[in-house]
Parts: structure tokens; C-alpha cells; sequence
């Protein structure tokens, strides 16, 4: 049996595929927001995390890396004692076609499998099954965004601060939600405003949607 977290901020969606999931006699499905990500992933000890990385949350609340699990940040941390503590679950990441910005954070998350929105639900489950035997498991629709990706001037803090900066949040929320000093987080954001050619951070935020980072 395959333990799976479904990680998806959309209640109703998450229920849906959920449901669906479930269906299959080899799946054991459990279900959670981002931000309950941590505390479901310590309570059921998945084998395969599947998550939605186009949520805002996904930028650092759970960063899963092939073979690892890590806490104390809110990332997907390894279970208590015994065998499941020792098998560490690996991420499978539902991204869509055309925002390299979140397929780049999946990846530098060290994640097993890239599987597009909207791909049938046949090829999720066929995803699941592949990562959880630790097979890499990759959607040939997304080759291009890989190549838009890689071709992204901010790093994976950068991404961070301008998600949240691109969802209304303050340099004081985006401080507290990355642990960072208000200070810091002013230099990525001039940072961004210079690698992105902005004029400033609207600008920048402009910018980063058009090219779909954030």
C-alpha cells in the first residue's frame, strides 16, 4: 500500500481528487491545505507527497528533497521510530504548463516527479506509482517549461519573497512567514527590481507574472 499526502489549498478540488484517488485498491490517501502540510505529513508518514506548487504557501512550507525529509521550518519531516520513519517521502509536483516560476522551486525542492494540471488522472496515479518506487517521473508537456525555468534570473529566495510580495503580503508578513529580517527582505526586493529590469516592485511583480515566475 502507498501512503500519499495530497497537498492542494482548494478544499473542494483537494476533496475531489482525493475521492478519486482513493478509488485505486493500492493508494492509502490522506488530504491537507499547505499550511496544515507539516503537521499531516508528521501524522500519516507518507510515502509520496503530491502537491499543488502554484500556491503562494508552497514556497517554503514544505521543501521536500529527493531521499530527505527535514523539520524544525515547516517542511515535510520524517515520522517517528520504526520502518515508515526510515522511508522518507519523495514529491511528486502538479505545476502548470506555461509558469516555469513554481516547476523551478519543484525542482530545486528535489522533486521525483513534475506531472502537468492537466494531465488525466490516469497518468497521476501512474506519477504516484513510479515515485513511490523511486523512478523519476517527468511529463513530456512540460519539457519547454524546464528550459524557461532554467533560464530564470532569481533564486530561490528571490522566488520566495516575490510570491508573497505578488500576493499583497508586506515586507513585515513576508519577514515573518520566511523568518527573515524586514531589512533582509527590503535587499531581495531590490534584488528583484534589478535582475527583472523593474522600476520598482510593482514593476517587478508585472514582470514576474508575465514571464510566469510567480
Amino acid at each position: 500500500m502507498i501512503r500519499v499526502l495530497l497537498i492542494h489549498d482548494t478544499y473542494l478540488l483537494r476533496m475531489a481528487l482525493a475521492a478519486l484517488l482513493g478509488r485505486e485498491p493500492d493508494l492509502d490517501v490522506f488530504s491537507t491545505s499547505w499550511r496544515g502540510a507539516a503537521t499531516a505529513a508528521r501524522t500519516t508518514r507518507p510515502d509520496v507527497c503530491v502537491a499543488d506548487m502554484d500556491s503562494p504557501d508552497a514556497v517554503e512550507c514544505v521543501n521536500l528533497r529527493a531521499g530527505e525529509a527535514r523539520t524544525g521550518d515547516g517542511r515535510c519531516p520524517e515520522g517517528g521510530g520504526g520502518e515508515r520513519a526510515a522511508a522518507r517521502p519523495v514529491l511528486l509536483a502538479l505545476t502548470t504548463t506555461g509558469r516555469p516560476g513554481p516547476l523551478r522551486r519543484a525542482y530545486e525542492a528535489g522533486a521525483l516527479g513534475y506531472l502537468s494540471k492537466n494531465a488525466s488522472p490516469d497518468r497521476l496515479v501512474e506519477g504516484i506509482r513510479h515515485v513511490a518506487k523511486g523512478e523519476r517521473y517527468i511529463d513530456e508537456t512540460l519539457g519547454f517549461g524546464f528550459l524557461q525555468a532554467a533560464e530564470i534570473p532569481l533564486t530561490r529566495r528571490e522566488l520566495s519573497v516575490l510570491s508573497l510580495a505578488a500576493e499583497g503580503a508586506s515586507v513585515g508578513e513576508i519577514a515573518r512567514s520566511l523568518h527573515l529580517s524586514n531589512g533582509t527582505v527590503r535587499n531581495y526586493m531590490a534584488a528583484i527590481t534589478r535582475k527583472t529590469g523593474a522600476r520598482n516592485r510593482v514593476d517587478a511583480i508585472r514582470i514576474s507574472r508575465g514571464a510566469g515566475w510567480v
